[in-house]
């Protein structure tokens, strides 16, 4: 038998061990294994003749010595919707269980990677079922000079699609091979175009063995379509399009949204679905029930019942229903901190349904932890205390917690160092009027009482900021002529304590000059008189709801969410799923597509989840367009980068990470240090065993295709700013890949997993505040009512009971992890485990996680870092890699999966 090459040292040829692993590819037309292919520079010995074999018959004719007999078996996981009784006659239907009796099921074709083979076909027929798995077998017989196995043909001759989870072909010399596949395979009667699956063994693109070439080539062009009409479910496009679903302007005109994307409203690109025009607004895509998403990128089983079109939207649209019944008023606000304390304790009623009644069904299935029945035998909603509300009652009344939280928080990416006085606006005063600001000196020194100047304080590095005054005020009087809410521009000053905690210093907050009446700013300060203390309580509200949309739109949404599409999109279009780049990435790419289409279909849509419930409303998406042109950066994404940008952190190569924090208790930076330099450790020992020359890198066309592609097409909006990173190094490559992985996993964790700890008791981060300050229009009514009832002038500054309680349902399944979560490090892919020197690296990065996690738990134990321990105080776990299901507070997933 002849031996095979190697492309890599540390590979194995398949003639000393014939454990090769398959990967998901994708599909090519047949017709190309119908002509011979052209023969160059490869020693194939003798003639071999067409093998086509059949299910139980077996071709005597062939005139080879010694050949190899190899039985496969494929393994067919079946949708627990059609499990059971059913599943027993056949994997869909009546029509598949005739197929599959007589013998026909999986047509199989095994490819060579050397020229001049013809593939070997075998039928798979079906020969049992265990649980919700079904298994087929065929043999085959591979005479010894077929080569090395590089791919695998499949064509799936039911009717309905089938999810392949893997293949093993046993007698071989060396012990089985393992083909693992987990992809769904299209129908033939759908797509005649056979689904190919390559080997788990990567290849830079020069490297590619000759018989496998026009493979990876046309499985691209593949992926990339055509750009033209409607997607349909089965099929494996990726492609580009701008935001123009979020509206639905033939329903209402008062539905109608601008287009993200584009010179007027620069935007990240999504997943094109083809969808026709609208007809009150051609440049917007009409709506549908079920948004396409390529459909590998659909969720599993475990996360479809989790978070899908089918249960969470459904589920939340229930939730609306009974609330409406329940809420007469959709603006009554609580009438008391006892009343919202109930829904923790009491529960809110719901009206009672009968046991088959399809509302209920939707509500159980989505939000079974909060429908619970009273001792009455009534159904109440009824939410679960958050950790931090069982640690201490009235953390949410503290100056010190709303200070901690900005760096220990879910949102610890908006606190940033002040580096100029005196404030100011970079805004058009012609429109927005002065741009100085009303924190003057003397409010600062009065605040800090004499322990130095505001000169000082900044050259010290202790005055801090939260600064949402020029990305809001544009938005003020917009969002003021909508009912039910306000907004302003705001700035909130903070000032570093020699116990390494934050003291809040000022808040002020700006309207711009509207409705004949000139600018008004007013600053307010922590008080001991009650008028001041409750002014000031007011103000935070303002603030915590800015900071909440923030949060929502921009350091999560955005900066994760939306930012990451594109890399999908590209990373699929580009990377054949051969190369070791696209399966460096693949694990840190799932489910992103499909949760961001459930996003666009009921939460960042008109009027859906977000506009309902935060203070931007319907200007929402649009203010997240605003931060995305305003400041938006692929290379302020990486977590050293961001830290330098805020201020946060100085380039100090003496210090740990090559940083000196600004604060050296930032709980989120100092984790997040941590497992930045593991990841990037990780993805160096990958990139160099590649890559180890430079000049790989810049003949690599997949790899520059695919950096182009993000640049100028995924981010095109942003293609022709001077700070994207060039590509030509494999440090180049280092720094590009743990950006992005970063994104979609550390990044994310942080500012996701927290929301219900932190937001489940909403008086802690109001989503929105309804009503202005008694102070701005010097109204006697207002001012009696606030002096009369301060209480109660907070109470209604809050979110609405529909607003609240939506928001706390929604949060609450946003925190949850599926019980299959995919932690980073804690599983290995497949063609990590068949490279001895990449296991070897993944094994290494593993350990190191395990040991961050003893870190983070020791830091939670030292009683002198007071951002993160003491009486009450919620432990910052976010960034501990690991954890259970559930709403844990902490765990970082590989992708963006909720």
């Amino acid at each position: 038998m002849l031996p095979f090459s190697c492309v890599t040292s540390h590979t194995i040829s398949l003639a000393s061990s014939w454990s090769v692993h398959f990967s998901f590819a994708m599909s090519r037309p047949p017709l190309i294994f119908q002509k011979k292919l052209p023969h160059k520079n490869i020693h194939t010995g003798r003639f071999v003749p067409r093998i086509c074999m059949k299910v139980g018959q077996e071709d005597t004719s062939m005139n080879f010595s010694n050949p190899i007999k190899v039985k496969a078996i494929v393994t067919i996981k079946l949708p627990t919707a059609v499990g059971g009784l059913l599943s027993n006659l056949g994997i869909y239907n009546g029509v598949d269980c005739i197929v599959d009796l007589f013998g026909k099921t999986l047509l199989l074709e095994l490819v060579s990677s050397e020229l001049e083979k013809d593939t070997i076909k075998g039928y798979a027929q079906k020969s049992k079922q265990i649980e919700d798995e079904v298994k087929y077998e065929t043999d085959f017989e591979l005479p010894q000079d077929f080569g090395e196995v590089g791919a695998v043909l499949v064509e799936n001759e039911h009717h309905k699609e089938m999810y392949l989870k893997d293949i093993v072909l046993n007698g071989f010399p060396s012990g089985p091979v393992n083909l693992t596949c987990k992809s769904w395979v299209h129908s033939k009667h759908d797509n005649p175009v056979k689904r190919v699956f390559f080997t788990n063994k990567s290849y830079l693109p020069l490297q590619t063995p000759s018989g496998l070439k026009k493979l990876r080539e046309e499985e691209l062009v593949i992926l990339r379509g055509n750009g033209q009409g409607e997607r349909k479910s089965f099929e494996r496009i990726y492609d580009y399009d701008v935001y123009n679903d979020l509206g639905d302007p033939d329903t209402s005109t008062d539905l109608k949204r601008p287009v993200l994307g584009g010179k007027l409203h620069p935007y990240p690109r999504r997943c094109r679905t083809g969808r026709k025009q609208t007809d009150k607004d051609p440049p917007s895509e009409k709506r549908s029930a079920i948004i396409y998403v390529p459909r590998d990128e659909a969720f599993s089983e475990a996360k479809q019942i989790q978070f899908t079109e089918r249960t969470t939207i459904s589920g939340l649209n229930a939730l609306l229903e009974f609330l409406d019944a329940v809420i007469v008023d959709k603006d009554l606000g609580f009438p008391s901190f006892t009343d919202i304390d109930s829904l923790f304790k009491e529960g809110m009623n719901l009206p009672q349904l009968k046991d088959n009644d399809k509302t209920k069904e939707k509500l159980l299935t989505i939000i079974p932890r909060l429908v619970k029945a009273a001792s009455d035998a009534r159904q109440v909603l009824r939410f679960d205390t958050p950790e931090t509300i069982n640690r201490d009652r009235f953390f949410w009344f503290r100056d010190e917690e709303f200070a901690r939280e900005t760096l220990a928080g879910v949102n610890p990416y908006s606190i940033q160092l002040v580096k100029e006085w005196p404030l100011r606006s970079k805004l058009d005063t012609g429109m927005y009027g002065p741009p100085e600001s009303a924190i003057t000196r003397e409010v600062i020194e009065q605040e800090i009482k004499g322990h130095s100047t505001v000169e000082e304080s900044i050259k010290a590095n202790k005055l801090f900021i939260l600064d949402y005054h020029d990305l809001l005020l544009p938005f003020v009087s917009k969002v003021r002529e909508i009912k039910g809410t306000t907004l302003y521009g705001s700035r909130t000053l903070f000032f570093l304590n020699p116990d390494g905690t934050l003291r809040p210093l000022a808040i002020e907050l700006t309207r711009p000059p509207m409705d004949g009446k000139p600018q008004w700013k007013q600053v307010f300060t922590p008080s001991g008189h009650a008028t001041g203390l409750w002014l000031w309580r007011l103000a935070k509200a303002h603030v915590l709801a800015h900071d909440s949309g923030y949060h929502e739109l921009v350091s999560h949404w955005l900066r994760t969410h939306g930012a990451v599409e594109p890399y999908v999109i590209a990373t699929y279009r580009q990377l054949s799923s051969m190369h070791p780049i696209y399966r460096l990435l693949h694990p840190h790419l799932r489910y992103t597509m499909e949760i961001n289409s459930l996003a666009r279909e009921a939460l960042i849509n008109s009027k859906g989840i977000i506009e309902i419930s935060f203070s931007p409303q319907r200007y929402s998406m649009e203010l997240s367009s605003a931060a995305y042109d305003q400041s938006w950066r692929f290379d302020l994404q990486a977590l050293p980068a961001d830290l330098i940008h805020r201020g946060m952190a100085v380039e100090d190569p003496t210090a740990p990470h090559g940083l000196k924090l600004t604060v050296e208790d930032y709980p989120f930076a100092n984790d997040g240090l941590l497992l930045w330099d593991t990841m990037k450790q990780w993805v160096t020992d990958y990139v160099t065993h590649y890559y180890p020359l430079p000049s790989l890198i810049e003949s690599d066309e997949e790899l520059q295709a695919w950096w182009t592609e993000i640049r100028t097409v995924g981010h095109g909006d942003k293609k022709d700013e001077a700070w994207w990173p060039v590509l030509k190094t494999p440090k180049d490559l280092i720094d590009i890949i743990t950006t992005i992985i970063w994104g979609a996993s550390a990044h994310h964790a942080a500012v996701n997993f927290g929301q219900y700890a932190y937001g489940g008791y909403f008086p802690n981060r109001p989503t929105i505040a309804r009503t202005k300050m008694p102070t701005e229009e010097n109204s006697k009514e207002e001012w009696d009512k606030f002096m009369n009832k301060p209480e109660q002038t907070l109470l209604e500054c809050f979110p609405s009971q529909l607003q609240a309680t939506i928001v706390m349902a929604v949060l609450e399944i946003l925190s949850d992890h599926s019980p299959e979560e995919e932690y980073i490090g804690k599983y290995m892919e497949p063609s990590w485990d068949e490279n001895y020197v990449i296991k070897a690296a993944f094994e290494r990065f593993r350990e190191r996680l395990k040991e961050i996690e003893e870190i983070i738990d020791s830091r939670n134990a030292n009683e002198y870092l007071k951002n993160r321990t003491g009486a009450g105080i919620l432990p910052y776990e976010l960034l501990k890699p690991f954890s259970g299901p559930g709403v844990t507070g902490k765990g970082v997933p590989y992708s963006i999966s909720i």
